[in-house]
């Protein structure tokens, strides 16, 4: 059993995350902490240019209120967006805050990534944790 799971959360269509966070519920312990995370890419400043003024502050409300509503359906769940690229941002976050297991959602690879995604094969050979792999 753990007592602080970190769960990253990717809304990418081919990505569902109920299979790790069923996982999540089963692993932790009655006081457990869970973590949802999300990882914005850095959006490049010659991109951003084009976008509306409200662009970014409106996309990480609507990410963190879609966090929240998956966060609701886990005890001691909380939701977390944060910027940066996904696998060294999900290790920098765990090196802060420490969690016992990593638990990752993994789409089914194609050849360019062999047995698993890119965040996930970053993640796997980097964390200072237990990392379980769902797909």
């Amino acid at each position: 059993m753990y007592h602080n799971i970190l769960v990253p959360i990717s809304f990418d269509a081919e990505r569902d995350s109920s299979a790790a966070m069923k996982l999540a519920k089963l692993l932790a312990t009655p006081q457990a902490q869970i973590t949802l995370l999300h990882v914005v890419e850095h959006i490049p400043d010659y991109a951003i240019s084009y976008m509306p003024a409200e662009y970014l502050s409106e996309t990480r409300k609507a990410l963190q209120a879609e966090l929240d509503t998956l966060a609701a359906r886990l005890p001691n769940a909380q939701g977390q967006v944060i910027e940066g690229h996904s696998g060294r941002t999900i290790l920098d976050w765990a090196e802060v805050n420490k969690p016992d297991l990593i638990i990752l959602a993994s789409h089914r690879p194609g050849m360019q990534d062999l047995l698993l995604g890119s965040t996930a094969t970053h993640v796997v050979r980097h964390a200072k944790c237990a990392v379980h792999v769902v797909r």
